[in-house]
């Protein structure tokens, strides 16, 4: 990605006196034509670059402008890099090693102390997942616009979004953008969709709504409010998912919890996976409709021994 390019170069020129374009050309693996591009870019963003031509010449930022080391402490650089490393294991690559590596470049201990923490982003089906990181990447840099097949509960369709902001969150990768269909900002999960296309045509930026930070879903006054009971040996899991605080121990021995959701399907699909585990307590018409849920489930069963 050319903003990873250019941090790149700038870490270079950081570190060391001068340095000449066709070395940098080789470093990133481009042309000499695309560091050119690169350097006048960087001066369109305020650094103050000097070229100089000749035997003795190359590419440098002038004198002055070198920042101050202890601008970074080593664990605060030591925390940028472990940011980097956690991004290659959802890339599909080691491109970030190497920006690690650029920017660690005379202070080797900086990564040799920074291997008490792993963070892996990645998920079970990286093949597909990191294409489409890349391309919301290159969407979101350029503001072009993004046509998907996106499949929920009730049905798929293509979308065309206006990509903002991809996010890590409840295990799984989003877009954060404003959906042509709906008219509107939504999460959308990127396992749910595909035939992803970057569209040529381009949108003026929107003033960005921050994504709602509700623990389990973009909620709204409709979510359900649902009280349920566990048995004591799936508590490990909840602790996982929900605030131990507001598990309330009842006289039977099972775990009370209060808490919302925002789909019914996908609630009933949640419970499911405790098994006999968990009974809804309230609202009662829940309680009926998932207890109808398991007829039918059961009811198929039925059918399959009457032509065994």
């Amino acid at each position: 990605m050319k903003i990873d390019r250019l941090i790149g170069i700038l870490a270079i020129l950081l570190q060391q006196d001068k340095v000449t374009s066709p070395v940098l050309a080789e470093k990133f693996e481009v042309s000499r034509r695309t560091i050119h591009r690169d350097i006048e870019d960087l001066c369109k963003a305020g650094i103050p670059i000097v070229t100089k031509q000749g035997i003795d010449g190359g590419i440098s930022i002038m004198d002055g402008y070198k920042i101050d080391k202890t601008l970074l402490t080593t664990s605060e650089m030591q925390a940028v890099l472990k940011g980097l490393q956690s991004l290659d294991s959802i890339s599909g690559g080691n491109k970030y090693q190497t920006l690690m590596d650029k920017l660690s470049i005379n202070n080797s201990s900086i990564l040799a102390n920074n291997n008490h923490i792993l963070l892996d982003l990645s998920h079970w089906n990286t093949k597909t997942l990191a294409p489409k990181i890349e391309q919301f990447q290159s969407a979101i840099e350029n503001h072009n616009l993004v046509s998907i097949r996106y499949y929920s509960p009730s049905g798929d369709s293509v979308r065309t979004l206006e990509p903002y902001l991809l996010l890590y969150r409840w295990h799984s990768w989003y877009v954060w953008a404003y959906c042509g269909l709906r008219e509107e900002f939504r999460l959308f999960k990127l396992g749910r969709m595909d035939e992803l296309k970057i569209l040529k045509e381009r949108f003026d930026p929107r003033k960005v709504e921050e994504p709602i930070d509700s623990g389990m879903g973009t909620f709204n006054q409709e979510n359900l409010r649902i009280t349920a009971a566990f048995e004591e040996k799936v508590k490990w899991r909840l602790m996982e998912e929900f605030d131990f605080e507001k598990m309330k121990k009842g006289e039977d021995g099972r775990l009370y919890l209060e808490f919302v959701w925002w789909d019914k399907e996908a609630l009933f699909g949640y419970l499911l996976g405790f098994m006999e585990n968990v009974e809804i307590i309230s609202p009662k018409w829940l309680q009926e409709e998932f207890l109808s849920l398991l007829d039918r489930i059961a009811g198929k069963y039925r059918k399959g021994h009457e032509y065994a």
